[in-house]
């Protein structure tokens, strides 16, 4: 078989989820959710181009990022159709997550930091506590957590 013919080549679900490391019901999840895309044989079967394995990796990244599944089938959608995205496709879209991935970051930081901080003074020190919320003076904000760095 050529190379070509390799890259031409269907996938069945199971190959996909050998290759991809997921359970073939982790690719029909992804399906529905509109994730990523197969065709049906005539015999009603699932076939997927080989590109998902890239996508199923993505996939798989990004959540492990904690990222939420509409912001990356937001960002799938962003790739071309009908084609193989490119690794210009691909750093295109990196570089919309980028800020988003910073900001995430710092965010982290801060939160480790605190909670340094608190395992550190056993929140003995209310005064310079940063998640203390003393008389709920932080509900005018509304639900949730409302102190980010």
């Amino acid at each position: 078989m050529s190379n070509a013919e390799v890259r031409r080549r269907e996938l069945t679900p199971k190959e996909v989820a050998d290759r991809a490391d997921v359970a073939v019901s982790a690719l029909h999840f992804y399906e529905r959710e509109g994730l990523i895309e197969s065709r049906r044989t005539s015999g009603n079967q699932r076939r997927y181009h080989r590109d998902v394995l890239r996508r199923v990796a993505f996939i798989r990244f990004s959540q492990r990022l904690g990222i939420a599944l509409g912001e990356i089938r937001e960002a799938l959608e962003s790739l071309p159709a009908g084609r193989t995205p490119t690794k210009a496709d691909w750093a295109a879209l990196s570089a919309h997550w980028k800020d988003d991935l910073d900001l995430r970051i710092a965010r982290l930081q801060s939160l480790r930091d605190d909670l340094d901080g608190c395992i550190g003074c056993g929140c003995l020190s209310l005064q310079s506590c940063a998640i203390y919320n003393n008389e709920d003076n932080l509900a005018r904000w509304g639900n949730g957590p409302v102190r980010l760095p």
